[in-house]
């Protein structure tokens, strides 16, 4: 089990060439004297989500290749180096069929989320009378060839662990920036919110906000992350041990959670949860648990670039202990929090405010675009119902001149026929009367 692990997450930190490793991350080399022939039923991989959007693709991807002998073999005998230049995933020829059939399983079911990832993302956006950046969404299949949507081939390999690894040595880079705007919309919300009050009552809020920050800045002093004070601390706290005790060897074995003689990412920003403590308290109003992860996150990063000599994001036993004898180790100043950072300047937060104003001013005009849009809508509906009526009236005129004409027959009997000037009008004759015979007509006056 261990000897499947170790490989696992070997694979894992030679793939993402160092850019991550968490819970599970071990060293490349592995002591072939000890370790038992590996099995073909692996587990699923237990790290913590790498935060991509492709993880469970890459995940699996990565679960299946290992299952194939030939391919363990070159992965234990292939160095990073030729590794990033794609050696490693010419390999993949010579990957067992029942491994590459289901790799291109993978690939076809990854196609289809990310097109109708790509499908929805274009209906919200355009649902919005927001302008599509193609780009943007073409960037999603980086990690894998989409020209080629059914086989997963030796280019495919080579485009997920190159994206993989540029993606996640950013990683940390793109959630300083995404903090960054965090903390400048909170600012613009404030002071946006300021706009709305009256004199007195701005005044009230300006003291109150003052007040909370006071408050939030004044905590117990804050040891520099991976410090002897600041680990002693967890040496007595957490550990309850003698700190007059402390011993780094000790230390590290009692924090290597799994065993595997390294810390991880994971493992080292555990050490800091007692100085965070000090800072940050989910029930004051004050303390922003948002900000204690960049806090933590602050922590760790500096931590590895003190300590992590070869840059492989993992802490190893002798890394450590050599990190122990340095004059930074005794390093009693006190660590700088957020708050005595300046997290943005004013040509930022300037910026900032006027993309804020170049979205809303593209939004109003786009709210006056479609109530014209609807106003348009409007009258032609009108217009329609107009057209509506007047058919329907002139249907209706049609019916009654119909009914008339088939009236009028009915109407001739018994009518009145019209005579000329002078003379008396006189009756109809009957359709069915007989010509009056001579003798017994009357003599019409004569008239001079």
């Amino acid at each position: 089990m261990e000897t499947r692990r170790s490989m696992r997450c070997c694979f894992w930190l030679v793939l993402l060439v160092c850019a991550w490793v968490y819970v599970d991350g071990v060293p490349i080399a592995v002591d072939k004297k000890k370790a038992e022939p590996p099995k073909d039923n692996l587990d699923p991989p237990e790290s913590t989500d790498t935060g991509l959007h492709y993880d469970r693709y890459l995940r699996e991807v990565i679960d299946f290749l290992e299952k194939d002998p030939h391919f363990r073999d070159k992965l234990h005998n292939t160095d990073m180096e030729a590794i990033k230049q794609g050696k490693l995933a010419k390999e993949l020829d010579f990957v067992g069929h029942s491994v590459r059939t289901k790799l291109d399983e993978l690939k076809r079911q990854e196609v289809n989320r990310l097109r109708t990832l790509i499908k929805a993302k274009q209906d919200m956006v355009g649902g919005k009378g927001m302008t599509v950046d193609y780009e943007a969404l073409l960037r999603q299949f980086e990690h894998l060839n989409h020209m080629n949507p059914h086989t997963f081939e030796v280019d495919d390999l080579d485009k997920l662990i190159k994206s993989a690894t540029s993606d996640l040595e950013n990683y940390d880079k793109e959630r300083h920036e995404d903090f960054k705007r965090y903390e400048m919309m909170k600012e613009h919300e404030r002071q946006e919110n300021l706009k709305k009050l009256d004199e007195e009552a701005r005044k009230k809020e300006e003291e109150h906000y003052e007040e909370m920050r006071k408050k939030h800045a004044d905590h117990p002093k804050v040891n520099h992350p991976g410090s002897k004070d600041q680990l002693k601390e967890v040496w007595e706290e957490s550990d309850g041990l003698d700190p007059e005790d402390f011993d780094p060897k000790t230390f590290f074995s009692l924090h290597d959670t799994n065993g595997d003689g390294y810390f991880d990412e994971q493992e080292l920003e555990a050490l800091f949860t007692k100085e965070l403590e000090k800072i940050y308290d989910p029930n004051q109003e004050e303390d922003d648990m948002i900000e204690m992860e960049e806090e933590r996150l602050r922590m760790r990063e500096h931590v590895m670039n003190e300590v992590d000599t070869n840059k492989d994001r993992l802490v190893s036993r002798d890394e450590f202990i050599a990190a122990t004898k340095k004059k930074e180790f005794l390093d009693t100043d006190p660590w700088e929090t957020l708050e005595q950072n300046q997290l943005y300047t004013d040509e930022e937060m300037r910026e900032f405010e006027e993309h804020l104003a170049r979205e809303e001013n593209t939004l109003n005009q786009k709210t006056v675009d479609l109530d014209k849009q609807r106003a348009e809508l409007e009258r032609q509906q009108e217009e329609l119902n107009a057209q509506k009526f007047e058919l329907q009236q002139a249907m209706e005129h049609m019916e009654k001149m119909k009914e008339l004409k088939t009236e009028s027959p009915a109407e001739v009997k018994g009518s009145v026929v019209p005579v000329s000037p002078g003379q008396g009008a006189m009756p109809a004759l009957p359709t069915d009367s007989k010509p009056i015979a001579p003798g017994h007509q009357q003599n019409s006056p004569v008239h001079s």
